[in-house]
Parts: structure tokens; C-alpha cells; sequence
């Protein structure tokens, strides 16, 4: 006889007795488990704060047509005003990391918003005060220094914000923030040309690039000052070797007694055989990648046969594999991560196999067929997405003292690439007259970013800076 049938008999039912305190607290606790999920959002603002930058950088290709008949630019003023971003942004890359070190990623990133958004709009009212291309030449310039601080500030907030095991997805949605804004910015700035003028295309993304400045000010925080997210998130993001309080601990004792100079600093940097084959391999990834932003539509035209129209067509499909590449790399690192346990495992397989795969654009000397020199080529950019797992790795391993820094050495090794290999591809064409030997150029950069993960990096883990400082201060 089961108890229902016993209290039917005996014309009773048993008493309802209220839970106990602890059942109740256990059940609380239960309903309390549930993780917010604040570390998107802020993903999601500093993907929106790099996409703002390249269209920035960009708007005066965009405009470059009709700026330059009506104000009378020359094709080789033109090239200067391009070159005058990127060389301001490499100098003041390593500054800028060691600035956000000291300010922090929203102080430091909402100036910067705020500085290169007036700067940008100042370039559509140029044409108002006179002196056209020096003043473009120095705004220029100035655009590169206020945009420096992107790489660093926002390689603080991954580290911030996201555990181990979710960083690669983390880096790779960032960095797709560049094929993001050609998606989006570039469709919006080439319709304001047409509609209202060259002028618009400055003056709108810089009042659009003022309103992300007030949104940053007011989403972001750093984890364990973030008023909303609840504590089982941030324990996550804690347990996950996030550094939830990267800027509210003091610096290491050992690096403060040392007094180094920042160029001491960064030479520190470079005494970490990891870190040391992590900006080689750097440098190679972006020099594969200004192949394709700056020579790539032009050997279709003059090696493939293409007009310019189906050039420009032809170049995106490239580009869109990329983004596949870029995104699917960082949730298949991650996957390796929850798999293996094991960083090195996780971060070198994709970025190794990506790099492999994008020196296989080598093969474009040995085939005839259009459709054959896109495919490879699209299958090269894929891998050359794929493997850019850079900005992850650099949150993994940076000293947390330095992680501003180590980012800006990190992206200014990078940017270097955007100076030299136009350049050497220039030379390079000039002296065969074809791109033969560039491909070649090129592509043994993939072979040496394999190398650099395979040989130099060793395992891949959090540097402590007292370790780096030891050495040199020991004698």
C-alpha cells in the first residue's frame, strides 16, 4: 500500500510543512546562477569602435575622386596624404600602449574617439580656410596619432573581459570589425559623396564617430566595476584568467623599483622569446594583408585580364572569405581550448595552419584560368583570416602591467608591414614587370609565420614582468 492509499484509508492527508531556510536559499542561489552577459556588449562596442576607425582612415579614398578635382590635389599629393596616417600610426603605437597602461581603456579610448572625430570632420571644412593639402597633411597625421590607441585599448578589454576560453572568439569577432566597415561605412560614405558631396563624407562620420564617444563613456567598464552584470559573470570571466581588475591592482613591485624608461620597457618586450616570434609572425600576416588592400586589385587588372570594374567586384569575393576565416578561427580556437586545456594547442593550430594556407596564393604563378587565380586567392585570404589570431594571443600572454603596451608593439609591428611591402612589391614589379616574384614575396610571408609559431613562440602562457625584468637587472 503506497502513502496515498494509507492516508485515503485512515481519512487524513498529510501536512504540507513549509520548506526550510536552507532548501530556500538553495533554490535562490539556483535562480541566481544564471550568468548575465555583458562581456557581448562589450564586445560588441569595441568591434563598433574599430569598424568607426577603419572607416575613419578610409573616408578620403572614398572621397579622393572629387576632393581631389575640386581642390586642385595631384595624384602625388594625393599618395603623401595617404601615406601620412600610417606613419603617424606606427610612431605612436608603443606611446599610445604605454598611455592606456597608465589612463586605462575608457579614458584613454573615448579621448581618442572624441580627438579623431574632430579631426575628421575638420577635413570636410578644409576648403573653407586655404592651404588645402598641408592642412590635410598635418590632419592627416594627427588622425593617425588620435587612432593609435585602438589596438592597445582594446587588446586591455579582452583581456579584461573575456576568459581564456572564449578569447579567440573574442579577438576574431574584433578583428573582423575591418570587414565590417567595409560592409558598412563604405556603402554609406560613397553615397554621401554622390548625393551631397565629398565634403558630407568627413563631416558625417566624424558627428557619427562623436556619438559612439558618448555610448563608450556610458557602457563601458571594467568588470568588477560594471554596475549591472551580476557576480556568477564575473567569477566566470575571474576563474577564466580574465583580469577582471587589470586596472585597479598596482604595477608590479619589482618593475616599479626598476624606474625603466618606456623605451627600457619595450625592450623588455623583446626579451621574451615568445612574445619576439609572436610580433614576427605579426609583421608577416600584415604584410599578406596590404598585398591585398593595395596591389591585389591592380594584379587583376595588369596580370588577370579583368577591367577595373570586375576588378573591384572580383577583389571582395577574396575579402569575404577572410571574414569567414577570421570569425570561424576564433570559435574553433576556443573549442581546442575546452577540448585540450592546453593555450598552445589551441592558439597555434588555427594560426599555423591559416598562415600555410595563405602562401598557396604562390600557386597563382602556375595556373592560366581566372576562375582558378580567384579561387586560390580566395583560399589564401581564407587562411590568411583564419590565422590571425594575433590580438587573442597578445590578451593570453601580455604582463598584465603592460598589456596596452604589448598590444601597441604587437600592432606597430604589424603597421610596419603596411609601410615596407607596397614599397618592396613596387620595386619588385618595376625590375620584372610582373608580379611573379611578388607572389612569391608575399606568400614565403606564411611560411615564415608558420616557422615563428612552430620554433620561436614555445608554449604560449601569461608572462609576469618581474621574469623579463630579472635578467636584465641581475648583474
Amino acid at each position: 500500500m503506497n502513502n496515498n492509499e494509507r492516508y485515503a484509508l485512515e481519512g487524513s492527508m498529510p501536512v504540507q510543512t513549509p520548506p526550510s531556510a536552507p532548501s530556500v536559499k538553495r533554490e535562490a542561489a539556483t535562480a541566481a546562477t544564471k550568468r548575465s552577459r555583458y562581456r557581448f556588449l562589450i564586445l560588441a562596442m569595441i568591434t563598433i569602435v574599430l569598424a568607426l576607425s577603419s572607416g575613419d582612415r578610409a573616408a578620403i579614398s572614398v572621397a579622393g575622386s572629387d576632393m581631389s578635382k575640386e581642390l586642385g590635389i595631384s595624384s602625388v599629393e594625393m599618395g603623401y596624404l595617404f601615406s601620412a596616417f600610417s606613419w603617424a600610426y606606427v610612431i605612436f603605437l608603443i606611446p599610445s600602449g604605454w598611455l592606456t597602461d597608465r589612463l586605462g581603456s575608457k579614458k584613454t579610448l573615448a579621448a581618442a574617439i572624441v580627438i579623431w572625430s574632430v579631426f575628421t570632420i575638420a577635413m570636410g571644412l578644409v576648403h573653407f580656410i586655404g592651404m588645402v593639402v598641408p592642412l590635410l597633411l598635418a590632419l592627416r597625421f594627427l588622425l593617425g596619432i588620435a587612432e593609435s590607441p585602438v589596438g592597445p585599448g582594446c587588446t586591455r578589454v579582452i583581456a579584461s573581459w573575456f576568459p581564456s576560453s572564449e578569447r579567440g572568439m573574442a579577438g576574431a569577432i574584433f578583428n573582423s570589425a575591418q570587414y565590417i566597415s567595409l560592409a558598412f561605412f563604405t556603402p554609406l560614405m560613397g553615397w554621401l559623396c554622390y548625393r551631397f558631396g565629398w565634403e558630407y563624407v568627413f563631416i558625417v562620420m566624424g558627428a557619427v564617430g562623436l556619438g559612439i564617444a558618448v555610448v563608450w563613456w556610458k557602457v563601458y567598464y571594467l568588470p568588477i566595476k560594471h554596475p549591472k552584470m551580476n557576480a556568477v559573470e564575473l567569477e566566470y570571466i575571474r576563474a577564466g584568467e580574465g583580469l577582471v581588475d587589470l586596472e585597479g591592482r598596482k604595477t608590479d613591485p619589482a618593475a616599479a623599483k626598476t624606474g625603466l624608461s618606456t623605451l627600457a620597457e619595450v625592450g623588455l618586450l623583446f626579451k621574451s622569446r615568445m612574445l619576439a616570434g609572436m610580433f614576427l609572425s605579426q609583421y608577416c600576416v600584415s604584410a599578406i594583408t596590404w598585398f591585398y588592400v593595395t596591389w591585389f586589385p591592380i594584379y587583376l587588372v595588369k596580370e588577370r585580364g579583368f577591367d577595373i570594374l570586375q576588378a573591384g567586384l572580383v577583389a571582395s569575393i577574396p575579402a569575404l572569405c577572410g571574414l569567414i576565416g577570421a570569425i570561424s578561427s576564433g570559435f574553433f580556437s576556443d573549442y581546442l581550448v575546452r577540448r585540450t586545456n592546453s593555450l598552445s594547442i589551441a592558439r597555434k593550430t588555427p594560426i599555423i595552419s591559416g598562415v600555410l594556407l595563405s602562401s598557396t596564393m604562390i600557386l597563382c604563378n602556375y595556373v592560366d584560368s581566372q576562375v582558378l587565380v580567384i579561387t586560390v586567392m580566395s583560399l589564401a585570404f581564407f587562411g590568411k583570416g583564419f590565422g590571425n589570431l594575433g590580438f587573442s594571443v597578445v590578451a593570453d600572454t601580455a604582463p598584465r602591467e603592460m598589456v596596452g603596451m604589448t598590444g601597441g608593439v604587437f600592432n606597430a609591428m604589424g603597421n610596419t608591414a603596411g609601410i615596407i611591402t607596397p614599397v618592396v612589391i613596387g620595386y619588385l614589379l618595376h625590375s620584372s614587370g610582373s608580379f611573379n616574384s611578388a607572389l612569391i614575396y608575399v606568400g614565403a610571408h606564411g611560411l615564415i609565420a608558420a616557422f615563428s609559431y612552430l620554433f620561436i613562440v614555445g608554449k604560449i602562457q601569461r608572462l609576469h614582468l618581474s621574469d623579463l625584468i630579472k635578467p636584465a637587472t641581475a648583474h
